[in-house]
């Protein structure tokens, strides 16, 4: 498993800020029609989601994706604490322990790497989905609360792994 720093969580944030920001409708806006201003950040969460499964003991060439932009975020976002306002680097945020995904939990992965790459190569929301992916990558195992998110979207991938793959 990969690890996270401040560094690699600063990056997640700035992704989830900006994609805050940049939503952001308005207050009038969103009380005139909360749940369809709300449905604009579900491509963003989608992408989260994957994102933070893919963190989660996941081997090959997704695993390895994975662990390289979670490594090219850890030293981007250290660079930007070390240079940028003095801070230090290297500092592990993430969790002391995660919940693993068992077999058939891998397999759910491997269906939703597809359908992930089908969605940002044909979908208008490609961009938020890379971006939701790479903000799920770097916060899915931090010590926060975006990291004890990550327990029940292991659980929910190895209930659908189990109750699929053992059913057929």
């Amino acid at each position: 498993m990969n690890y996270v720093t401040f560094g690699g969580v600063t990056i997640g944030l700035c992704l989830l800020v900006h994609q805050l920001v940049t939503w952001w409708p308005g207050y009038k806006s969103l009380l005139s029609d909360p749940a369809g201003h709300a449905a604009r950040l579900l491509p963003f969460l989608a992408g989260w989601a994957y994102g933070c499964l893919t963190t989660l003991g996941v081997g090959g060439a997704v695993g390895w994706v994975s662990g390289a932009v979670l490594g090219i975020s850890n030293w981007l976002g250290d660079v930007a604490l070390v240079w940028g306002v003095g801070g230090d680097s290297g500092q592990s945020a993430a969790r002391a322990a995660f919940l693993p995904l068992s077999g058939p939990g891998l397999g759910v992965v491997l269906i939703l790497t597809a359908a992930f790459l089908a969605a940002v190569k044909k979908s208008r929301y490609g961009s938020e989905l890379k971006r939701g992916a790479w903000c799920g990558i770097t916060l899915g195992t931090s010590a926060g609360v975006a990291g004890f998110a990550a327990v029940p979207l292991a659980t929910a991938a190895n209930w659908l792994g189990d109750n699929s793959y053992g059913r057929l």
